[in-house]
């Protein structure tokens, strides 16, 4: 029976402003499938450091967190997310409604504990993946909810300038996009500018 491909571990990047940890943590993390790709402090530049060493994970390990780190990581957030997990030992409410604000996937109470890491990151990671897939399929259906909107505009313009049904003036636009090897949504576009530009 053949043996089946090892994964590859987990790139993890850590913030932690306890640089005497950081070997300890290296071999620790290793033990738990997880290579430690990079080390950097709260104050340093985190979106500079994700976009270098590009890791799958961010552990921010911090006593608690202040509106700087806060926003720091909410700059990598919108600019490259990535799942986030924050060890604190900050338990108060706001805090933590912030740090998920922020774009941190999973908040630990009681500070960072290696026997936990693992099914904590495996928990962030896979709640990053399915709201990233909501944020997709919610995009998706603002944009179709957008162009249908558009290609709409574009057809009641073709109906007043034509005098010609519903149906006739969207069949006539989807002929005009697929003989310009255009999205209907294009076309229309096109409909609604030129309307703008001859007035009515």
């Amino acid at each position: 029976m053949p043996k089946q491909k090892a994964s590859k571990p987990l790139r993890v990047m850590l913030v932690d402003d306890r640089i005497d940890r950081r070997e300890m943590l290296d071999i620790a993390l290793q033990n738990i499938d997880c290579a430690l790709v990079a080390c950097t402090t709260s104050d340093s530049d985190l979106l500079s450091a994700v976009k270098t060493c590009d890791p799958d994970v961010i552990l921010v390990d911090i006593e608690a967190p202040g509106r700087d780190i806060l926003e720091s990581l909410e700059t990598v957030h919108s600019t490259v997310p990535r799942p986030m997990v924050m060890f604190s030992q900050d338990d108060n409410n706001q805090t933590i409604r912030r740090a998920t604000q922020a774009g941190v996937s999973a908040y630990v109470v009681d500070g960072l504990q290696i026997s936990r890491v693992r099914p904590i990151i495996d928990a962030a990671v896979a709640r990053f993946q399915h709201f990233s897939l909501l944020e997709t399929e919610l995009k998706q259906a603002r944009n179709q909810l957008a162009e249908r909107k558009i290609i709409d505009k574009a057809k009641r313009i073709v109906m007043r300038r034509q005098d010609v049904s519903e149906e006739v003036a969207y069949k006539s636009m989807r002929k005009l996009a697929m003989d310009s090897n255009k999205k209907l949504s294009e076309v229309a576009q096109r409909v609604i500018a030129a309307e703008k530009l001859l007035g009515k």
